[in-house]
């Protein structure tokens, strides 16, 4: 288990932005989508999250990473935002996990994982997530309608477990071992399962009037 009563003010983000996009047919990150760049989305949760860093970590498309930092200057953020570049992205998605891992401050007690894809998460789940971390849970994460969706908040215990992973399918392995270290949270807002993966992805149904983003 993880230590009991981390410390919540130690906790990063992480914007996983390494693929390739390949069936939205390449830049997927930086296109727009609903009238600005997709990865804007991404940008306004991670900040949004209880965290005291934002890692973008980059790969195969090189326009992320000024696109991002454009984000955060606009905003007044850019001294929270950290850009890691993935050398090893094509491997899949691991290998942007791994990077930003390896990318996070010495200290660092928790983080959360997005996907650069995921435009719509809800942000009022994210103080949720930190609690959990804080209480003792080894990770948490949403849930909508009985499907566990992202963020994902990861606490130091599985820093090594995250940074041991292969190939494109994520951190599923490493949560589907942790039973009740897991702490799962409903949500009314399926932005929490909505990725972009074509270039006709829209918005899904509206549920959860009223749950702040």
């Amino acid at each position: 288990m993880a230590t009991e009563g981390a410390n919540p003010t130690r906790l990063e983000a992480l914007i996983l932005a390494g693929g390739a996009g390949t069936r939205f047919g390449g830049n997927k990150l930086t296109a727009l989508w609903r009238s600005a760049p997709l990865i804007y989305g991404a940008l306004d949760a991670a900040f949004a999250a209880p965290a005291r860093t934002v890692t973008v970590v980059t790969g195969a498309d090189h326009a992320v990473a000024p696109v991002a930092q454009a984000w955060a200057v606009a905003r007044g953020v850019e001294a929270r935002l950290r850009i890691v570049h993935a050398v090893d992205h094509a491997q899949g998605m691991a290998a942007t996990l791994r990077a930003g891992i390896a990318a996070l401050p010495d200290d660092a007690d928790g983080v959360f994982v997005f996907l650069g894809d995921m435009p719509l998460i809800p942000h009022a789940i994210l103080p949720k997530l930190a609690e959990a971390l804080a209480a003792g849970a080894m990770a948490a994460a949403p849930v909508f309608e009985g499907k566990r969706g992202h963020p994902v908040l990861f606490g130091r215990a599985l820093f090594a477990a995250l940074s041991a992973l292969r190939g494109d399918a994520g951190a599923r392995e490493v949560l589907a071992g942790l039973g009740g270290g897991l702490a799962l949270f409903e949500t009314r807002y399926p932005g929490v399962l909505f990725d972009v993966d074509i270039q006709q992805s829209d918005l899904p149904p509206l549920h959860g009037e009223g749950e702040s983003r």
